[in-house]
């Protein structure tokens, strides 16, 4: 199966790494850190990386359970949605829980005592500290990324279903077979 990326995708992945840009322009403007000052700056954030990963963590659940009800709306529906819909949905599902999986494990990740450790040279912490950035940017892009493309899955509902659009491009039609 050929995975498809449909224009609302590709939209909701540019927003994702126009985030990420930001996030990313934000780390540089702090500058060079030495070994020392990136510790203190570890120790300073982790309460924060801690929080954002767990409401990560807590965000996309929630954003798997409410598919469900998506789901049911979808197939509950008079028009006959075409399987471009379903596969959308089912990227959702896959990012979403790839990010909950991954929060989750840096969640435990963030929570090792490093800056307490004497078995770490302080040279290390510089990356250590720019790894824990990379990876809260990327954590929070990639949500960013399931919002968009579920907004846009809604949209497309609400399109269909409240405001009775009948040629929509996710709408079967008689010529369209039982294969979309």
């Amino acid at each position: 199966m050929k995975l498809k990326i449909s224009n609302y995708t590709k939209r909701a992945i540019i927003g994702g790494f126009i985030s990420l840009g930001f996030i990313g322009l934000g780390t540089l403007m702090l500058g060079n850190l030495s070994g020392y000052e990136a510790k203190v700056l570890i120790k300073s954030s982790l309460t924060g990386l801690n929080t954002l990963c767990n409401t990560i963590v807590l965000a996309s659940a929630t954003i798997l359970a409410l598919m469900l009800t998506l789901l049911g709306v979808s197939s509950g529906t008079n028009s006959k949605l075409k399987n471009d819909h379903y596969m959308h949905i089912m990227q959702i599902a896959k990012l979403d829980t790839a990010i909950f999986i991954a929060s989750l494990l840096f969640f435990l990740v963030f929570n090792l005592p490093v800056t307490e450790s004497e078995n770490i040279p302080e040279n290390y912490f510089d990356a250590i500290y720019y790894v824990t950035i990379g990876v809260s940017a990327i954590l929070s892009s990639a949500l960013i990324v399931v919002v968009l493309m579920l907004y846009n899955t809604i949209i497309n509902i609400i399109k269909i279903i409240g405001l009775g659009i009948t040629d929509h491009p996710l709408i079967k039609s008689e010529e369209d077979g039982a294969d979309n």
